[in-house]
């Protein structure tokens, strides 16, 4: 989401200069109201689709299953059990530290057929210390199921 919401911060500054200059053609003077006016219907409209965005994608961690639901109209649903995680980990760009926010990576036994990865998740670190000691109490089962 930080890149999403850079180049809409982009595009918000560029519709400001886009209306500055118009506004200078048309009346041979810049019109500081029109300039904010153009910065505030971008910045606003960016702010709406990434509220969508964000509730487009649910994360749920139980202690049998990880899942991963997406959509707004039309939803799917991604899931693995819990013993099948074998490894957790996290990983954050420069700018994902500053926001406090990462993407958590969770490797599952062969065969699975979707990658389970938890992208823009607050305190990532924490996520990763949880599952982890989820998978360290679970009880093992031995290879014959019993």
């Amino acid at each position: 989401m930080a890149g999403f919401h850079l180049r809409w911060l982009l595009a918000a500054v560029v519709a400001g200069v886009i209306a500055g200059l118009a506004t200078a053609v048309a009346s041979g003077g810049v019109q500081v109201v029109w300039i904010v006016v153009a910065v505030v219907v971008v910045l606003g409209f960016a702010l709406a689709v990434g509220a969508l965005r964000r509730r487009r994608v649910t994360y749920t961690i139980t202690t049998e299953r990880l899942a991963i639901e997406s959509g707004l109209l039309a939803r799917q649903l991604h899931e693995t059990q819990l013993e099948r995680v074998q490894n957790v980990s996290f990983r954050q760009s420069l700018l994902e530290r500053l926001l406090g926010v990462g993407t958590v990576d969770f490797d599952t036994a062969a065969g699975a057929k979707f990658s389970f990865s938890f992208a823009g998740v607050r305190n990532p670190r924490e996520v990763v210390r949880v599952v982890s000691a989820a998978l360290r109490e679970r009880p093992r089962q031995a290879p014959d199921g019993s």
